[in-house]
């Protein structure tokens, strides 16, 4: 099987890594092999298993939208984590339109992400014109659904309150699930 993607140019560094670090660390760990093309940010992924170049497609992709390669490497360490990303492109028209929402996103001194990150225990990363994020599916729902809420306008105390309830709601279903 085989996958392609495009990579911004100064993520190439960071995918590769030092003397090729990453890269072959992805490969190894994947059982597949990758190939750059720096010029046009293309990335190559072939392999044999179909689930794992998916994966290492992923960990390409979460680099490649900001992620440091530690946060990408738990894609392969944990199956159960998804990586999701939102395009603000398609939200924004001018590019002031998009650095007030990334502002809003990431909020004062890196605040509002860090609170949703906490609150819903995922990792996020706001690059040129998309949110990407690392989490357990439902995770990264109320995660997407918080960013949503940001972008539409919403102030960050009703998310806030938002979270805080799905955080609630997430405890109550553990508890009812063992009694």
């Amino acid at each position: 099987m085989q996958q392609e993607l495009k990579i911004a140019g100064n993520r190439i560094g960071v995918l590769i890594g030092k003397s090729g670090a990453t890269k072959r660390n992805i490969e190894e760990r994947t059982e597949s092999a990758i190939s750059i093309d720096s010029e046009e940010g293309l990335v190559t992924i072939e392999g044999e298993d179909p689930v794992r170049v998916l994966i290492a497609a992923s960990v390409v992709q979460a680099i490649g939208r900001g992620f440091s390669p530690e946060n990408a490497f738990r894609l392969i360490e944990d199956e159960d984590l998804v990586f999701e990303q939102i395009d603000l492109a398609g939200v924004a028209d001018t590019p002031r339109q998009l650095d007030r929402l990334r502002g809003r996103i990431i909020g004062r001194d890196g605040k509002a992400r860090e609170q949703i990150e906490h609150m819903t225990s995922t990792h996020l990363s706001v690059q040129g014109k998309t949110v990407a994020m690392i989490g357990l599916p439902e995770q990264v729902k109320d995660a997407r659904g918080a960013i949503d809420m940001l972008i539409r306008g919403v102030p960050h105390e009703s998310v806030f309150a938002y979270l805080d309830r799905k955080r609630k709601e997430a405890k109550a279903d553990m508890i009812s699930y063992y009694y």
